[in-house]
């Protein structure tokens, strides 16, 4: 943010009273890995000066800590379950200042128009929000979802300053095998100059190397510490995720250290709004951090600065002139509690409360868009043929990626079915977008159910209705709860709706 007047040297030079100035702080200073004693000077939204300073206001901190506002270098508002301007509300007092949000589950129901409307509501909020656009809208050809986004659909975003990159690239095999949409996709991002997100799990070796050299320079899919450290010797910065679902932040703890922490950045990618409220944000991981002998400032140079620098956002994540004055007054670097949070130099949070309104987003919704053939009961059905061994998805607990399993399955008049004892459940995952009626079934492992059924049409990425469950009838019941309430999640057992949250 260049200095553009003289009232601004007039208060680095302290010749005039800055409008504000935090005094007798601990500044944690992630530039240099120092923390010491200084006063910090703000106005028009930026640091000034750090040193000794007088103010027009005057705060004294009393020897708290302060650290740069925290960055979320990737995450979904949609996994939130709640408007920008909500979740806005929920992260502020926890310290976060600044997210970079992709789209991708929007924009698969409603394209461009659910990229439009992120970029609208999210123009005045105190929480600083930019963007990478979807890359794999749908996620594959494979699956059905509402809208479909090329290069073409994309560049006009590419020119707005809040749209940073080509966001997680999971077409992993359409950039080795050169597709043409896909590298269209590159071709337009490279051509704006903008930065390229991946999302490649499991790959390794030489197409790794491939992908890298396509322009990919992150990864937050890595579940392993061999995964996230040959990354690191690639010269991709390892995104470090601590979600809902996914849980990988300790696991890639030992890839981590002094040489590459500057190429590590903190994201939660999905978080839900019952961990957002229970356990936080980015100050949940920071603590997770701490708690397990990692450095606080290194913690907090992954939460700021190295996310900063990777976005090219030059004037965030760090205590110095010139940098925007988002800001996290705390009385440990333990807990990272926050005791005060300011936003562009204003104080938006006060011990865990919100103290500025947020202004609500006047741009349109896109609407509602369910429509979903309605399912037969034969649709269920899982024909056995002569064997009693099937292949299930089994789930692996906190991750997003599955193992296939052959395993020995119930059959009941020539069809698979559900089991409580081998935990075993049946799945389906119907079309909800164009009302084709198309149906997969299947069988998972891993979600614990006894009896009932839940449906849900939050459903990363295509977001189609998929329902699991033990009997057929709930699972019914629960798909067509969701379509009346035109999306969202339904909870049956024993033919009864136990429980509904709409989200249409």
């Amino acid at each position: 943010m260049a200095v553009d007047n003289g009232k601004m040297l007039a208060w680095a030079l302290g010749r005039e009273k800055a409008p504000l100035v935090l005094k007798n702080a601990k500044l944690v200073n992630v530039l240099s890995g120092e923390i010491y004693p200084a006063d910090i000077a703000i106005g028009e939204g930026v640091i000034v000066g750090v040193g000794e300073y007088a103010g027009e206001e005057e705060v004294d901190l009393a020897g708290r800590f302060v650290y740069p506002g925290l960055i979320d270098g990737h995450f979904h508002f949609e996994s939130s379950m709640v408007c920008p301007e909500e979740f806005a509300a929920a992260v502020l007092p926890r310290g976060t200042t600044t997210v970079i949000a992709d789209p991708h589950e929007l924009a698969n129901v409603w394209g461009a128009e659910g990229i439009r409307y992120f970029l609208e509501a999210t123009e005045n909020l105190p929480l600083n929000v930019f963007f990478t656009l979807p890359s794999c809208v749908p996620a594959t050809d494979l699956e059905d979802n509402g809208a479909r986004l090329e290069a073409e659909d994309l560049a006009p975003f590419f020119t707005h300053p809040r749209v940073l990159g080509l966001g997680e690239l999971m077409n992993v095999p359409g950039v080795l095998h050169r597709v043409p949409g896909v590298w269209a996709k590159i071709e337009e991002a490279r051509r704006h100059g903008k930065i390229i997100d991946g999302h490649a799990p499991g790959f390794t070796g030489k197409e790794l190397a491939a992908y890298r050299l396509a322009g990919v320079t992150s990864d937050h899919e890595c579940t392993s510490p061999e995964e996230g450290r040959e990354r690191l010797r690639l010269g991709m910065h390892l995104m470090l995720r601590e979600g809902s679902a996914t849980k990988n932040l300790l696991d890639l703890l030992p890839a981590v250290n002094r040489f590459n922490v500057s190429q590590c950045l903190l994201v939660t990618d999905d978080r839900h709004p019952d961990d957002l409220l229970e356990e936080g944000h980015l100050d949940h991981m920071l603590r997770l951090l701490v708690s397990h002998r990692v450095d606080p400032v290194s913690a907090l140079q992954m939460a700021t600065i190295n996310t900063a620098r990777y976005f090219k956002l030059w004037n965030y994540g760090a205590i110095a002139p010139g940098y925007q004055a988002d800001l996290v007054v705390a009385e440990d670097l333990t807990n990272f509690k926050p005791y005060a949070v300011y936003a562009k130099g204003r104080l938006v949070a006060s011990r865990g409360e919100l103290v500025v309104p947020i202004p609500r987003s006047q741009a349109p919704l896109p609407g509602t868009r369910f429509e979903m053939a309605p399912l037969r009961p034969e649709q269920l059905k899982i024909p056995a043929g002569n064997s009693r061994r099937a292949w299930v998805i089994g789930l692996l607990p906190h991750q997003i990626v599955t193992k296939k399993l052959l395993l020995e399955v119930p059959v009941v008049n020539g069809c698979f079915e559900a089991s409580a004892e081998a935990d075993i459940a049946k799945l389906l995952v119907a079309e909800r977008h164009h009302r084709t009626g198309t149906v997969g079934v299947g069988l998972v492992q891993g979600f614990g159910l006894k009896e009932g059924a839940i449906a849900s049409s939050v459903a990363h990425d295509s977001h189609n209705l998929v329902v699991v469950g033990m009997k057929d009838e709930d699972m019914l019941l629960a798909a067509e709860t969701v379509a009346r309430m035109g999306g969202g999640l339904a909870v049956v057992a024993g033919g009864e709706v136990r429980g509904t949250l709409a989200l249409p």
